[in-house]
Formats: structure tokens, sequence, C-alpha cells
């Protein structure tokens, strides 16, 4: 609201003077109340100390402002304003900003990422040997403990812990060679 323009048209009716004085009087309190409760948002803020003189003007409060204590009155009608807005936008569907679509892009990105890892993990399996390849799945794919997969392969524990040890050394040998890191 531009107060110099309101004090500086001729013909200033009394109501629009008391408008004025309102808002240099109650003006800044009324805002710093609202940016309280709103956690610095300025714009709506703003938003609510027009509407909360609004509310007043049209109340028609202003010109015998005496009678009543007006700036708990202006309070409360800016809390409520902020209840308002709040239950207003709690019972809209959520808001899209314009960026979520990037953040839906990048999850297709990481669903593409983890496939084309797969696939690269799959061929480098494929270059090891048959025993190290089967103790590598046994333990981390099928997800036994050494003794399981000592049981399911039939081999001893130690061998199973000697073939993915030496497995791994190898398969990060060929996915280096593939230049993966």
């Amino acid at each position: 609201m531009d107060v110099t323009v309101i004090g500086s048209a001729s013909g200033v009716s009394p109501e629009e003077r008391a408008l004025r004085d309102l808002y240099l009087e109650h003006g800044p309190a009324v805002h710093a109340y609202v940016m309280r409760l709103l956690g610095g948002d300025t714009h709506r803020a703003e938003d609510i100390l027009q509407e909360t003189l609004l509310r007043c003007w049209n109340a028609q409060q202003l010109a015998d402002n005496e009678d009543m204590a007006i700036r708990p009155w202006m309070f409360r009608v800016a809390r409520n304003l902020v209840i308002d807005a709040h239950r207003t936008r709690a019972a809209r569907p959520l808001e899209v900003s314009g960026a979520t679509w990037l953040t839906e892009l990048r999850s297709d990105v990481d669903d593409i990422e983890r496939m084309l890892s797969a696939m690269v993990i799959h061929d480098a399996l494929q270059a090891l040997t048959p025993a190290h390849r089967e103790a590598i799945r046994a333990m981390f794919f099928a997800d036994h403990t050494v003794q399981q997969a000592a049981t399911a392969l039939g081999i001893a524990q130690g061998t199973v812990k000697s073939r993915v040890y030496y497995g791994l050394r190898n398969l990060k040998a060929v996915l280096q060679e593939r230049g993966v890191s």
C-alpha cells in the first residue's frame, strides 16, 4: 500500500485518512506478527496485512477507532487470515513446482543406471571361472552365509571363502578392464 498516494490526494475522506493512520500506527507491528506466523514469507505477510487493512476498511471501524481497541482486533483478523490460508492450501491438492519433472527424470535415470550396472556386472561375471562365479552368486545374489553356500555348492567352507576372495579380485580386474570403477 502506497501511503504517500493516499496522503497526498486532494479531498481525502476521513476513512482514507484513518486507514493511512492505522497503517502507519499498527502496520509494522501486524506485519512483524504475521511474518512470525508465516515463518518469514514476506510476500504472503504483505498480502495478509493488506487484507487485514481492507477488512478494517470494510468493517468501517476506522472513523471511530477510539471506541474500540483496534490493534488486538487487527491481530485477531491477521491470525484468522493466516489460519484460513493454511487450511485452504491443506485442502487443495499439492502444488507442483516447475522443477518436479527434474526429480522424476532423475529417478528414471537412477533406474536406468541400476539396470545398466546390473548388465555390466552380469557380463563381467561371465568372464570368471564357473567355480568363482558360483561362489559369488551363492554368497551375494542368493544371500547365503558361508555355511549355507558351502552346503548348497557341496564344498568346504574354507573353499567357499577362497573362491569368493579370488572371484571378487578377478571381478574387480575385469570391471577395471571394461572401464568401470
